[in-house]
C-alpha cells in the first residue's frame, strides 16, 4: 500500500509527555509548510471518539480483555479509513499520539493476551498501514504515573504500578525488536530538552 506521505508515531506510558511533545513536533513541521494531521489513538474520527469514552471510562471495569481489544482495533479502523489513509495519499505528515505499538505493550505486555492474537488483531485494526517512524518516550513508570493520575485516574491509568511497568517493558523490547522504526527518547527533563531529543531522532527522515 503506497504512502506517499510521512507517517510518525507518537508512543510510551500514561504521563510520558507524548502528547506535548507531539504539539511541538507539530508547530515545527508545520513551521516548514507541510500539512500536518494531527491524531489521537483511540479518537480522531467520530466513531472512534466514541468507542474511546467507552474504553476508558472507569465505571467500565467489567470489560472482559478481548472486549478491550477489539475495541480499541475498532476504533483505530475507522480513524485510518477515514482520516490517516487520505492524509497519506495528499502528502500530509501524520503524527498520531498512539497506534498498534500500543495494543503490543497495554494488551500483550500489560495485559497477558498472546502477542501472536494482538498481531493478527493489528493488521486488522490498522488496514495494512503502518508507520514510517514510531517515537517511545521513555520515562520510568512511577514518575509516568504520578503525572498521569494527579487529576484522577481513566480505566487504563488505574490498572496500578505493576501494570504500567510492565507496558513499560513492552515498549523496550519492541525497540529492540525493530530499532529502525522504534525509536526510544529519553523523556527526562525539561520539555524543550526532550524536544531536542524528538528533532535528533527524526533527523534521518525530516529535513528540519
Amino acid at each position: 500500500m503506497a504512502q506517499r506521505g510521512l507517517f510518525i508515531t507518537l508512543e510510551g506510558v500514561d504521563g510520558c509527555g507524548k502528547s506535548t511533545q507531539g504539539a511541538l513536533l507539530t508547530n515545527v513541521l508545520e513551521a516548514t509548510g507541510r500539512e500536518v494531521v494531527r491524531l489521537r489513538d483511540p479518537g480522531s474520527a467520530r466513531l472512534s471518539e466514541k468507542i474511546r469514552l467507552m474504553l476508558l471510562d472507569p465505571g467500565n471495569d467489567d470489560m472482559c480483555y478481548e472486549c478491550e481489544l477489539l475495541l480499541y482495533e475498532a476504533a483505530r479502523a475507522q480513524m485510518v479509513r477515514e482520516l490517516i489513509l487520505p492524509a497519506l495519499e495528499r502528502g500530509a505528515v501524520v503524527v498520531c499520539d498512539r497506534f498498534y505499538d500500543s495494543t503490543y505493550a497495554y494488551q500483550a505486555a500489560g495485559r497477558g493476551l498472546s502477542p501472536q492474537m494482538i498481531e493478527a488483531a493489528n493488521k486488522l485494526g490498522s488496514c495494512g498501514v503502518d508507520p514510517d517512524v514510531t517515537l517511545v518516550f521513555d520515562l520510568a513508570a512511577e514518575e509516568a504515573l504520578g503525572r498521569a493520575t494527579h487529576e484522577g485516574a481513566d480505566r487504563l491509568e488505574a490498572e496500578g504500578m505493576r501494570f504500567q511497568r510492565r507496558v513499560r517493558d513492552g515498549y523496550v523490547e519492541l525497540a529492540q525488536r525493530e530499532p529502525n522504526r522504534v525509536r526510544m527518547v529519553d523523556a527526562v527533563g525539561t520539555v524543550e530538552v526532550v524536544h531536542a531529543r524528538v528533532i535528533e531522532a527524526l533527523g534521518d527522515v525530516l529535513a528540519l
